[in-house]
Parts: C-alpha cells; structure tokens; sequence
C-alpha cells in the first residue's frame, strides 16, 4: 500500500483497500498468534505506518501530484502549510495509532470467531 497509495490508488478507493488489508491481517493474526492478538494487530499497524509515512515523504511530488485534494487540506492548516512533508511526518504516526487500534480490534474479533467455529 505504501507505494500503491502514492502512485495507483486514487483516495476514493483507499479505504476500501485498507478494509480488505485488514481482514485479511486480522485472520493471519488470528491464526498464527497465541495471545495479544489486539497488541499484535495494534504493533502490525504501527510498524506499517513507518513504510507508509516514508514512502509519501520520500517519493512526495508524486504523491502530490496525484493526491491534490489532500494537497488543498494540507495548504489550509495554518500551521504547517510551507511544510506539509513535515505534516506527513508528525500525522503518519497518529494515523497508524488510529489504524493499530482498528486492526488490532479486528484481530481480536477474529479471534473470537475463528474460536466460536472450532
């Protein structure tokens, strides 16, 4: 998704992929892990949001190139405004919290599932 997001998935179809990703996440977690599965969801999403981040800042003109109504959000924060790889860099993490705490809840609930049919 990191590089996917910058260069072939347009912000209208992200949180679809991102829905997909994570039930599929949540299944291996809930199938390969012995415990802590909402700690592992939550860590897989945290590391995952290093290589997101990274990859916007690094390859940042062809993100904005591509992703212009984020570019109009980032322009109106007054803020940040001149700095928006700056922007990237403070919110990537906030962004994978949120997302560890949706994947990790996945995980347990697939959990419980995958329990409940054994």
């Amino acid at each position: 998704m990191s590089v996917g997001t910058v260069y072939l998935i347009p912000s209208s179809a992200e949180p679809y992929c991102w829905l997909v990703i994570f039930i599929i996440c949540a299944y291996i977690i809930a199938k390969q892990c012995t415990s802590k599965y909402f700690l592992n969801g939550f860590l897989t999403s945290l590391t995952n949001c290093v290589w997101i981040t990274g990859a916007h800042i690094l390859f940042f003109t062809d993100y904005a190139a591509h992703h212009a109504e984020e570019m109009k959000m980032s322009a109106a924060n007054p803020f940040m405004a001149d700095h928006p790889r700056l922007m990237m860099l403070i919110f990537g993490p906030v962004v994978g919290i949120a997302s560890g705490l949706v994947l990790g809840l996945f995980a347990f609930l697939a959990n419980k599932i995958l329990n409940k049919k054994s």
